[in-house]
């Protein structure tokens, strides 16, 4: 199954009402602006949208948000793997029925320690559920959160069985060997490193670009980088940088809204928490320092 998702991809964060709920108008918001200002695309409901902090019913309406907000579809994959089968099976309906370009499966992430028959079968679940609409199926390996990898020798399997369907993989593991021996898979097999500091590694052919959350920040600098410029590809690293060892979700939305002037930005969903106010300062003065060298 063919996929037009390539690129500089945003994993973009979901806006939260004061209540913790997704606000569905400030997420289209920054979506839009992240489209308009260099991204290739979107990663919707994937960890940096605390897809796995939002109800069933509250995942599904933000996608269909997007969908009702005209944003081009074609540009964006949306996470829905859950816990319970029934519940990737349904969102993962939802999504094709709405035409996102594809569907970010975690693997179901309570029980840890099962064997790959089980694997295998969620997927071949969702796959089967889904073959009247089908949808092309990224598996999302972050096992420091899911407890669970998407090895390789079990992407392989998959891939034989179900080659139409599995189109890619998002690497979160942060280990590029892992991202290069999974690319290596099979001819076409779109391999996305959660870091856009592979950007140029990636024009090679070897990645399909990168799925970053803190392309939410710099996705202009991502874009220049994926056209081949070493100097934006630095300056992007050094934002990114700004987060190692702090909050990542909370970090990005914190400085979220430091960029767009919105306060409002700053809120995560339970049981994540905010940014602690030394953290902010340092992040929005390393931000802005960054902001004010010129790239040549």
């Amino acid at each position: 199954m063919p996929t037009s998702l390539t690129g500089v991809i945003a994993a973009v964060a979901t806006a939260v009402d004061e209540s913790g709920a997704p606000d569905a108008a400030r997420s289209v918001k920054l979506a839009r602006y992240l489209l308009d200002t260099g991204c290739d695309g979107l990663n919707v409901l994937g960890t940096t949208g605390e897809a796995t902090s939002f109800s069933r019913e509250q995942r599904m309406a933000v996608m269909s948000a997007y969908k009702a907000a005209g944003l081009p579809m074609d540009r964006l994959m949306v996470g829905t793997g859950a816990a319970a089968t029934a519940d990737a099976i349904a969102l993962t309906r939802h999504a094709a029925e709405l035409g996102f370009a594809g569907a970010l499966v975690l693997p179901p992430f309570y029980y840890k320690g099962v064997p790959d028959d089980g694997l295998a079968a969620y997927i071949a679940a969702i796959v089967a559920a889904t073959a009247a609409r089908p949808i092309p199926i990224y598996l999302y390996h972050f096992p420091s959160q899911s407890g669970l990898p998407w090895h390789v020798k079990l992407i392989a399997r998959l891939l034989d069985a179900h080659r139409d369907r599995i189109v890619g993989c998002k690497d979160s593991s942060g280990d590029m060997a892992y991202a290069r021996e999974a690319a290596g898979i099979a001819k076409g097999f779109a391999v996305f490193p959660s870091t856009e500091a592979c950007l140029i590694e990636a024009r090679s052919g070897i990645f399909a670009g990168c799925i970053s959350a803190t392309a939410n920040l710099n996705a202009d600098l991502c874009q220049q980088a994926w056209k081949g410029d070493q100097a934006a590809l630095d300056k992007a690293v050094t934002i990114r940088k700004l987060f190692d060892g702090k909050p990542l979700v909370a970090g990005v939305k914190s400085t979220l809204a430091h960029i767009h002037g919105d306060p409002a930005w700053a809120r995560v969903a339970p049981p994540l928490a905010p940014f602690t106010a030394a953290d902010k300062a340092a992040a929005n003065a390393g931000y802005d320092a960054a902001r004010a060298k010129r790239v040549a």
